[in-house]
Parts: structure tokens; C-alpha cells; sequence
């Protein structure tokens, strides 16, 4: 039996019931439709991490999960499942119940860290820069998900903490990121990677205000708008850094992990040093 098109089941065999606003059929065909861009995203870099260098694989490792997690999520989402039903109000002041799906936030707890590693380890910043960029991510997220599950007004004091620590997010991965890139040399590519990924980024507190948080816009309405908007971060995000990549220089970057060899720097700074130097400093 076909799961999409004009034979899509799934909400007959996976019921909403007990809410009064729920994913329709042409919600679930588009679901389905992202959920395969991310199958097919997921296939290419597979491939694509066998042919590229053991010591250049970082992104294809990282982005793989990343579209992993994003197939499994949409696919939940398209089968009508990962959800709970939430009291809510309506634009005209109603009280209504309203299918919210956690799974996209499961997603999002994913994909934001990812993505906020990725541009960490292309600027060159510190890990602890890397790491707080992680854990703000994590945060915008979380914040964003409980907000969705408070029935009161009172949910959009925890939607104005998630939209803090996007900011916060921001002006690290433009500014600080930007200065340590230009130390490495890459500071054109990477403020196209981090300009495009931001302004996506600004666009999501705009979808979850007129979505989970303010419904105004419906179930289908609102994944059509975060369906755009995840497939330009992850999928379209992925092939643009490893577009980029192929001129950059992994050693100088820091990010030849698998190598096992020092960075170009490192050698260059130890043919400077004189031999009796050098066995100090090994001893």
C-alpha cells in the first residue's frame, strides 16, 4: 500500500482524536514529501563520506545524524504520530485542543546543536565557545517546547527566554565566529554558511508565535512553514558546507580529526625550533 499521494492512510489508520485541530490529508502528502527530501539528503552523504578523505569527513559525520534524526522525525510527523493534544485559544478567542508534535522539537534539538557545531569548527573558535553555543541551542529549543505545552499566557514568557538565546546564539556564530574565521582565512565562505543559517534562524520565532505558540496559522499551514524552513537549514546547509569545503584546508583548520597528525601550523612551528629546543620541549 502506498503511504503517499491519493493512497495516503495514514490518518486513518493513526486517528486524531479528542482535538479540534489536526493535521489534514494534504498536511501529511507534504510531510511525507519532506521526509523524503531528508531520506534521499541522507543517501547522497553517505555515499559522498566513502569517497571523500578518512581526515576529511567531520561534516559528513556530523550532518549525517542530523538528517538521520530529521527523516525519522518527519516521518513520525507524516504518519500522524509523535504528538500529544494541548488547550489552547484561538484567534477569535475560543478555547480549542490542538495537535502538537513533539517530534519536531526533537528534531530541532538536533539539528540547531549541529548546526552550531559546524560553524564552530569552521571558525576555528575555542570549545568552550563551541560548547556554550551547544547548550544555548539546546535551550532555545526546550524553551520553545515547553512554551508550547503551557496552556496560559504565561507561555510566552518562555518564548521570550528561547528568543534571548537566539540572539545570544546569533551574535556569537557572526561576530566572535567571524573574527576567529578571518584569522584561518575563511571568513568570506563562512559568513555565507553563518548569514544563511541566521536568517533562517530569525525566521523561527516568527513561525512558532503565529503556530504552537500564538495559533493563528493551523496544523497543515504551520508545517508548511517549518517544513521550508528545516529543509533550507539541514538538507540545503549540508551540501552548501561541504560545497565550500573542498577548498578549504583541513589541517589548518584543526579539524582533520581522523588523521592523526598535527596541523600544518604545528609542523611549521617545529621546523622553526632549534633540535635542542624541539627535545625539550618532546621531553
Amino acid at each position: 500500500m502506498s503511504l503517499i499521494g491519493r493512497a495516503n492512510a495514514a490518518l486513518n489508520i493513526n486517528t486524531a482524536t479528542g482535538v479540534d485541530e489536526a493535521l489534514s490529508v494534504h498536511g501529511s502528502d507534504w510531510l511525507w514529501a519532506v521526509t523524503a527530501i531528508y531520506v534521499l539528503s541522507f543517501i547522497v552523504l553517505l555515499v559522498l563520506s566513502f569517497v571523500a578523505k578518512e581526515s576529511e569527513r567531520v561534516f559528513h559525520y556530523l550532518f549525517t545524524f542530523a538528517l538521520l534524526v530529521g527523516a525519522i522525525t518527519y516521518y513520525a510527523q507524516a504518519s500522524n504520530l509523535g504528538w500529544s493534544a494541548v488547550e489552547q485559544i484561538d484567534n477569535l478567542g475560543n478555547g480549542v485542543v490542538r495537535q502538537m508534535f513533539y517530534a519536531k522539537y526533537i528534531n530541532w534539538v538536533v539539528a540547531f546543536p549541529s548546526l552550531a557545531l559546524a560553524l564552530g569548527l569552521i571558525s576555528g573558535v575555542s570549545w568552550t565557545t563551541i560548547i556554550c553555543n551547544i547548550a544555548i541551542a539546546w535551550y532555545w529549543v526546550i524553551s520553545y517546547l515547553v512554551a508550547a505545552y503551557t496552556t496560559t499566557s504565561y507561555k510566552w514568557g518562555f518564548f521570550v527566554f528561547g528568543t534571548f538565546s537566539w540572539i545570544i546564539l546569533a551574535m556569537s556564530t557572526i561576530n566572535e565566529s567571524r573574527e576567529a574565521a578571518a584569522l584561518l582565512g575563511v571568513d568570506s565562505d563562512y559568513m555565507y554558511l553563518a548569514g544563511w543559517l541566521n536568517l533562517l534562524w530569525m525566521l523561527y520565532p516568527i513561525a512558532f508565535g503565529l503556530t504552537d505558540g500564538g495559533n493563528l496559522v493551523g496544523i497543515t499551514g504551520g508545517f508548511v512553514f517549518f517544513g521550508i524552513l528545516d529543509v533550507l537549514m539541514v538538507p540545503v546547509l549540508t551540501f552548501a558546507v561541504l560545497f565550500f569545503a573542498r577548498n578549504w584546508d583541513y589541517h589548518k583548520l584543526n579539524i582533520a580529526f581522523s588523521d592523526g597528525r598535527p596541523s600544518r601550523e604545528s609542523d611549521a612551528v617545529l621546523k622553526d625550533v632549534p633540535p635542542a629546543a624541539a627535545d625539550i620541549s618532546a621531553a
